[in-house]
């Protein structure tokens, strides 16, 4: 072997896609840098604070000397705190060997697909669809499969579409309610089709608790044949302590262990006191959030149906909306770079959440309602101009 080809890139690493939304945003960082006042709508991050009791429980445990790795599963007092949550939240008995705790839903993402997907076998997912979803099976050479969906419908599942697409390496169909980009809740009805169609689910539910008017379900009311993926970053404004966790059939945590242990040891021990404290003391704090989010969310889906995007079902979950802006441009991702050069706002173009979410644009609400109005009058003013 050459040189050159002893420091080639490997082809995986090559041939990932970039997270454009990431793109979007450190752009707007270097133009922020050069003296642009940008307003931040493509951002999926809370803009509070962490609640104070939060914070103050890592300080405790940096204090207390609580610094050191745990067991690889999470320490055995927050695995109960999340069994008594989903007790109390969905009425559903989980047992804390049947959870492990993880360094953000990212980590238990790359695990679950670890235990599950072989090389070759597929996963359903929707089409738009969070961005990394299909990034994580196709770096484990297993291979996502797409169902469109439609913004009429507020870019739900059909049982009866995800079965034309099930096939003798279908392993899973991964749901997300309340949904990135789109803001919407998956029925419980139709959770219970896509139960019968007698494969396992894998259920993000890191938006949990983020839903406004309408009660968000968890798959495990209904099924135990289930991965549920869960976290701290949404809703307690937690995204920079890392820290997630997974419940899964009985079969599959010792595999989950097994990888855990290997690639990630455990989960940041400070994180996980916070975390603790997080489920049993800051629900004032969340309900506090929850407001403003929702006050945010009314002004935005008024605002932007007023300056002509389409939202034909207006989202009522998570911090985001998926517009259709096909009217301005079918290309998002020039239309997003155009926005955000020409009038200082940064959202995030819909290719990025798939090809069927071409034309569409996500904005997110996890900024001031002060903010959010400059922005919206700024885009008001852009297509003005064009």
């Amino acid at each position: 072997m050459t040189m050159e080809g002893m420091w080639k890139v490997a082809e995986r690493a090559e041939k990932i896609p970039p997270f454009i939304v990431m793109d979007i945003l450190e752009k707007a960082q270097e133009m922020e840098k050069q003296g642009r006042n940008i307003i931040h709508l493509e951002v999926g991050e809370p803009d509070f604070p962490t609640p104070p009791c939060i914070c103050n429980a890592a300080s405790e445990a940096i204090c207390g000397g609580k610094t050191h790795y745990t067991h690889s599963m999470g320490i055995p007092e927050l695995r109960e705190a999340i069994c008594d949550h989903y007790f109390s939240r969905y009425g559903v008995h989980v047992t804390p060997d049947r959870i492990v705790v993880t360094s953000g839903t990212s980590p238990a993402l790359f695990m679950i697909f670890s235990a599950l997907l072989e090389r070759g076998d597929e996963i359903i997912l929707s089409d738009p669809h969070y961005p990394c979803y299909p990034n994580f099976a196709n770096w484990l050479e297993a291979k996502p499969v797409f169902v469109d969906v439609s913004e009429t419908d507020g870019f739900q599942l059909h049982a009866s579409d995800v079965k034309k697409k099930i096939g003798p390496r279908t392993r899973a169909v991964l749901i997300n309610s309340p949904s990135n980009p789109t803001g919407n809740l998956l029925p419980p009805g139709r959770m219970e089709e896509l139960i019968e169609l007698d494969i396992p689910i894998v259920s993000d539910e890191i938006y949990h608790g983020l839903a406004y008017g309408e009660k968000e379900h968890s798959i495990l009311e209904f099924t135990d044949n289930a991965f549920v993926l869960n976290g701290f970053s949404k809703l307690y404004a937690m995204t920079g302590w890392r820290l997630g966790y997974i419940i899964a059939p009985s079969a599959f945590i010792r595999p989950l262990q097994k990888v855990q242990q290997n690639f990630f040891i455990s989960a940041g021990s400070v994180s996980q006191w916070a975390g603790l404290t997080a489920l049993t003391q800051a629900q004032a704090d969340v309900e506090r959030m929850k407001l403003v989010y929702d006050e945010r969310r009314r002004f935005m889906i008024h605002r932007v149906k007023e300056l002509g995007f389409g939202l034909p079902v207006e989202p009522s979950g998570a911090f985001y909306m998926l517009v259709n802006a096909k009217h301005l441009n079918h290309n998002s991702h020039e239309l997003a770079y155009e926005i955000l050069e020409q009038a200082g706002v940064g959202v995030s173009p819909g290719i990025d959440f798939g090809r069927n979410a071409e034309g569409y644009l996500r904005f997110s609400y996890a900024n001031s309602i002060e903010n959010i109005k400059e922005g919206l009058d700024r885009i008001e003013a852009f297509i003005k101009r064009k």
